[in-house]
């Protein structure tokens, strides 16, 4: 079974790293692979979604039950339906500094079909840090946007 586990100290406050993850909607504008989500429930600490990801020409949609901690600064994400035999990550945010966090991510997964669990076992590591990459990117995105101007997203 696939395990990635990564670590990446940032200059962003850790709350605002949750809420970049936690905005699930907005994964297919920056996330690689990631073409479709749709929030099938929501309360103030469970998404329940959909997402749809692609990789040459192959399509694959999975649901996801997604646990929000916000004063641990935790996410926990089980897998629901979908291609999967079983799949889970969590997003640990901690504040190292004033302003500075610390973000521990953990995947780990295993496909039902053998032909994407050779595929992916060739790009596992990789897929796994350029989408974590994919997040530090849309920080600094959505941080350059937020410290210009007197609008703030949530």
């Amino acid at each position: 079974m696939p395990r990635h586990n990564e670590q990446r100290e940032l200059p962003y406050p850790p709350s605002l790293l949750f809420d970049v993850v936690a905005d699930i909607e907005f994964y297919p504008e920056f996330l690689p692979w990631c073409l479709a989500t749709r929030i099938r429930e929501r309360s103030d600490n469970v998404i329940v979604a959909d997402m749809m990801i692609g990789f040459r020409g192959l399509k694959e949609s999975f649901t996801s039950h997604v646990t929000l901690n916000k004063p641990k600064l935790k996410i926990d994400v089980t897998y629901e339906d979908g291609p999967f035999k079983y799949m889970k990550n969590k997003w640990i945010f901690t504040e190292i500094d004033k302003g500075h966090c610390r973000l521990n991510f953990f995947v780990e997964f295993e496909f039902r079909s053998q032909i994407l669990a050779k595929l992916m076992d060739m790009l596992f590591h990789k897929a796994v840090s350029r989408m974590v990459a994919a997040f530090e990117l849309r920080m600094e995105k959505l941080h350059s946007v937020i410290a210009l101007s007197p609008y703030k997203r949530r």
